[in-house]
């Protein structure tokens, strides 16, 4: 199970973190687009040291290697400017150095095309979301995931995902799921995660 950070600080987060860990949290994805460098130094090296592995950077990546970990995030926009220069260079540094690198798509088109070194892709959103207002799609997914051509990169279901609905987007095709809102919006994010882990885990 995936679990993406809350954009903006929250009380305890350190500690929710660490207790998603020591409930199995598979990867922990740190997305803060407004944190300065010093501050993702001081959030990162707030982590304990055992789980920074298993952190997946969306930014300030120069600082995945500092911080023990070989996994990072290249948002949409990233990747397709990425993609037009020659070489893909960025990506080949990565690449050559055992980086697992994940992306983002918001069309199955999108995720049909990626390059083969992406390990996975969260497709968005597939319910309204919970940590954004008025964002949802209006793609019937469940039909648009059987056009999936796809098989060597995961598929990871994103958007308003929670204990409730956990079930149907698995049925549906997608690989796993990731965790955002139900958490972070939640006053129980350690039992919302235990809730939909027990669903992931028995696919």
């Amino acid at each position: 199970m995936i679990v993406i950070s809350n954009p903006i600080a929250v009380a305890n987060e350190t500690s929710i973190i660490h207790s998603l860990f020591e409930e199995g949290m598979m990867l922990f994805h740190v997305r803060k687009p407004n944190f300065g460098e010093t501050e993702m130094k001081q959030f990162l090296s707030e982590i304990h040291h055992n789980y920074r592995e298993r952190l997946v950077l969306h930014s300030y990546h120069h600082l995945a290697e500092k911080f023990s970990t070989k996994r990072i995030h290249i948002s949409e926009s990233k990747r397709k400017v990425t993609l037009m220069l020659p070489h893909k260079s960025p990506f080949d540094f990565y690449i050559k150095n055992d980086f697992h690198l994940s992306t983002s798509v918001h069309t199955i088109e999108d995720f049909n095309a990626l390059d083969t070194f992406f390990k996975y892709a969260f497709l968005s959103p597939i319910y309204p979301s919970i940590s954004k207002e008025n964002y949802f799609s209006n793609t019937d997914w469940f039909q648009a995931i059987k056009h999936r051509t796809n098989y060597t990169s995961q598929l990871i279901a994103l958007g308003g995902i929670e204990s409730t609905n956990i079930e149907q987007a698995l049925q549906n095709g997608f690989d796993n799921a990731a965790l955002l809102g139900t958490i972070w919006n939640s006053q129980n994010p350690i039992q919302n995660f235990k809730l939909c882990q027990k669903i992931a885990l028995s696919y």
